[in-house]
C-alpha cells in the first residue's frame, strides 16, 4: 500500500519533504507533481525503479527516461551543451519543456536511448518539486504518469493513490499540479526538433 503525503503548495513542510525523500533513497517509485503534470519518479541508477516504470507505462527500450533537475547547474552535470543550445534551454528554464542531449558518463546507460546515447532533461518550475530536489541534492529519474491506452495523464493525488496503490510505494499531492505533458524538444542533433508538443510555448524553437 502506498503512502500518501499530503503537501502544502506554497510552503512545503520541510518534515514531510525530508521523509518522501528519505523513501526514494531507500528505493521508492514515487507519484509526485510538477508544472506539467504528476510524474513517477525514483533514485537516479534505480534498476528496480526503472524496471517498474516501464512495466507500469509499458514501455519499451527506446522511450526516453527524463532527469529531472533542481537547477542549470546540475542539468550540466548530465548533458553535453554546446553553447547555442545552452542559451536557448537557459532562456526556457525553469519551465514545461524537456529537452533530449546527448548524456554524460554520469548517466547510467539503462536510462540512455539505446542507439542515441541520448536521455531526457528538465528544470520544473514547482514549488513541491523544487522543494523535493533540493532535499535529494540530485536528480530525479522520472517518467510522465501517463498509464497505457489513457490518452490524458492523471492529475488529482488521490485518484492515482486510488489507482496505483499497489505499485507505486508513495503519492505526493499538492493539490497544485498542471494537466499537461511537457514540451518535448530534441537538440541531440544540435538543431531543435519539436518531438512532441505541450504545456511549453514552442514558437522559440519553430
Amino acid at each position: 500500500m502506498a503512502k500518501y503525503f499530503d503537501v502544502h503548495p506554497d510552503n512545503p513542510q520541510q518534515r514531510t519533504i525530508g521523509q518522501v525523500a528519505d523513501s526514494i533513497r531507500s528505493g521508492a517509485l514515487v507519484a509526485y507533481p510538477t508544472d506539467s503534470c504528476f510524474a513517477l519518479g525514483c533514485q537516479l541508477g534505480s534498476r528496480d525503479g526503472i524496471d517498474r516504470i516501464r512495466t507500469i507505462r509499458q514501455l519499451d527500450d527506446r522511450h526516453h527516461f527524463t532527469l529531472v533537475c533542481q537547477n542549470f547547474a546540475q542539468l550540466g552535470q548530465f548533458v553535453h551543451i554546446d553553447k547555442d543550445v545552452f542559451r536557448a534551454i537557459k532562456a526556457s528554464t525553469p519551465g514545461s519543456y524537456t529537452f533530449i542531449l546527448p548524456a554524460t558518463k554520469d548517466v547510467p546507460r539503462r536510462m540512455l536511448h539505446p542507439k542515441k546515447k541520448t536521455v531526457g532533461v528538465r528544470i520544473p518550475d514547482h514549488t513541491v518539486t523544487q522543494a523535493l530536489l533540493a532535499e535529494l541534492g540530485e536528480p530525479l529519474l522520472s517518467s510522465t504518469l501517463l498509464l497505457p491506452d489513457e490518452e490524458e495523464p492523471m492529475t488529482q493525488g488521490w485518484e492515482i493513490k486510488e489507482r496505483l496503490d499497489h505499485v507505486v510505494d508513495a503519492v505526493v499531492d499538492s493539490g497544485d499540479c498542471g494537466t499537461e505533458p511537457t514540451t518535448v524538444i530534441d537538440f541531440s542533433s544540435g538543431e531543435a526538433e519539436i518531438v512532441r508538443k505541450g504545456a511549453g510555448d514552442t514558437q522559440r524553437f519553430e
